[in-house]
């Protein structure tokens, strides 16, 4: 059965993490051992053979590089203009991707048709086909101005969350809080003209309401999980849930075990010692389509090796392939064949097919 993901850090991991994704994820974690330079060394989940064998034909997957303005303790790059050629780089490696047959970038509703086809055809060999990757920015620090939102457009960006974690140069992000920056709502507008999709995930409680009411076009949350289940910020509450999925959007789940399970303490806690299962990210995925009347607005946007790997994961997750786990949980919470094929891959391809219908890309 085929299984989207809505939240892969794929160029993240390639350049940063010096990981080449072509490998098994036992060869790269082999390569890994005995480093310490990150604390998932060893552990990641994530190549793209892992993907085919997990049957993950469709990816939504990242450029991402923050700004930092003096005094900012969190990673990144001392000026816009630095952060704008990493995710130039970034684009490089999925361009090689795509030359080397293991990608193929989706960007419009032919693209998308032909490679679903491809990858459901009965008895067709999916070991064979290239991981399809829909591009999304994850942070817009790197658009030096507004203007290079129409350059990555071109280059086929498909979508934009403005902010990541701390305050950006668009909006406010994870753990800060606050409206819009000057520019925000410029880009906002400019995202709408061109028919880019607004990722809320990362945006500051302000910022997340402001932006649903300035803009107008397609909004997802590509990996957000209840904050009435984990009371942190970085979590969407109950009335931001049910303002964006009032909008059409789907909400992906995240792996990441913080977002899970209540009371993490980073660099002490374990999966095992909290008890984080596939059976505790059922209860967010639940809790959502309590709140939706319906299962149509969830997915899964896992967000593994989004900088952390097994030592952060649910404790019944080796490698992407067990997200198929999840969907047995909700099997066994009652969802049906068609919510499940729904949460697998459906909600996220119906909501592209939604917004993307008629619409003609600038070239």
């Amino acid at each position: 059965m085929l299984l989207v993901d809505a939240h892969l850090d794929l160029s993240m991991n390639a350049l940063e993490w010096n990981r080449d994704l072509r490998l098994p994820v036992e060869a790269i974690r082999a390569r890994e051992a005995g480093l310490t330079d990150k604390p998932d060394r060893g552990r990641g989940t994530v190549s793209l053979p892992e993907l085919r064998r997990g049957r993950i034909g469709l990816v939504v997957a990242t450029q991402i590089a923050r700004y930092v303005a003096p005094g900012n303790p969190l990673p990144g790059w001392h000026s816009a203009e630095q952060a704008w050629a990493q995710t130039q780089g970034q684009l490089a490696w999925y361009r090689e991707m795509e030359r080397a047959g293991e990608m193929r970038a989706i960007t419009d509703l032919a693209s998308l048709e032909a490679h679903l086809a491809a990858w459901m055809a009965p008895g067709g060999d999916v070991q064979a086909l290239p991981i399809g990757y829909i591009r999304s920015l994850e942070g817009a620090d790197s658009l030096v101005t507004v203007d290079y939102l129409e350059r990555a457009v071109r280059d086929g960006l498909r979508a934009v969350g403005p902010a990541h974690y701390g305050p950006g140069r668009y909006a406010p992000g994870t753990h800060t809080s606050g409206r819009l920056e000057a520019q925000g709502p410029a880009l906002l507008a400019a995202m709408e003209r061109l028919g880019v999709i607004l990722d809320v995930t990362h945006l500051s409680d302000d910022s997340l309401w402001q932006a649903l009411d300035l803009f107008g076009g397609a909004v997802w949350a590509s990996h957000h999980n209840a904050r009435a289940l984990v009371d942190d910020q970085r979590q969407l509450p109950d009335d931001q849930i049910k303002a964006i999925v009032a909008r059409g959007a789907v909400i992906g789940a995240s792996c990441d075990a913080w977002m899970i399970v209540p009371g993490w303490v980073r660099g002490r806690s374990t999966p095992q010692s909290t008890g984080c299962t596939f059976e505790r990210l059922a209860d967010h995925v639940v809790h959502i389509c309590e709140l939706a009347g319906s299962t149509r607005h969830v997915c899964i946007g896992s967000d593994l090796d989004g900088a952390f790997g097994t030592e952060q994961t649910p404790a019944d997750l080796d490698t992407c392939v067990d997200l198929h786990r999840l969907c047995d949980v909700l099997a066994a919470r009652g969802f049906s064949e068609d919510d499940l094929e729904g949460f697998r891959w459906r909600n996220v391809v119906e909501f592209l097919r939604a917004h993307w219908a008629g619409r003609e890309w600038i070239a």
